[in-house]
């Protein structure tokens, strides 16, 4: 299966938005560069808290401020959140390449979501220091992702190559304090 194949599938973006919630996400881009951006996206989330797009926008600001541990929750919530709508297991490790294609024909585009929601938690573990969950989850991208279309192979082609290194790299989860 190409994960590259979506032409034809409706996007997350797609979707409609309630106006009140279309307002907050308007409001949070206005706001980004004064660093008050947070609250509506709160507020948006509040309102509709299983749209892909408001859980989009609030990954990206997290992301951006470098709050990768919130970050890291909204990742797991888009997992959560998609993993139903594709009849996935609620723990990724459990699927499998016949649980993939049951999800590709609910819609490849949002079997794609979902594994970039994978990648990145995995991703983000790795920047918290968590590198066993990291290379787990990126494992599991590369295993579903056979065709390397998504680019998880590369995360952990670097992680094989500077492990040594990456494992003595002062991190959120192992940095000392230094005068």
């Amino acid at each position: 299966m190409d994960l590259q194949d979506f032409d034809s599938d409706s996007l997350y973006y797609d979707e409609p938005l309630a106006p009140e919630v279309s307002a907050r996400l308007a409001a949070a881009a206005e706001q980004y560069g004064e660093g008050t951006a947070e609250q509506p996206l709160l507020e948006a989330q509040a309102l509709a808290p299983e749209d892909l797009t408001v859980l989009v926008g609030l990954y990206r600001f997290y992301y951006y401020q470098h709050r990768y541990q919130d970050a890291l929750q909204i990742a797991h919530r888009a997992l959560e959140v998609v993993g139903p709508r594709l009849c996935l297991p609620a723990n990724w490790r459990k699927i499998d390449a016949g649980q993939l294609a049951v999800a590709a024909e609910r819609g490849i585009a949002l079997l794609r979501f979902y594994l970039l929601a994978l990648k990145g938690a995995g991703y983000l573990n790795l920047r918290l220091g968590r590198f066993e969950q990291g290379k787990s989850m990126l494992a599991k991208v590369v295993e579903l992702d056979t065709n390397n279309r998504l680019g998880a192979r590369l995360l952990l082609d670097v992680l094989a190559e500077h492990s040594a290194e990456i494992l003595t790299f002062p991190t959120a989860a192992n940095a000392e304090i230094r005068p």
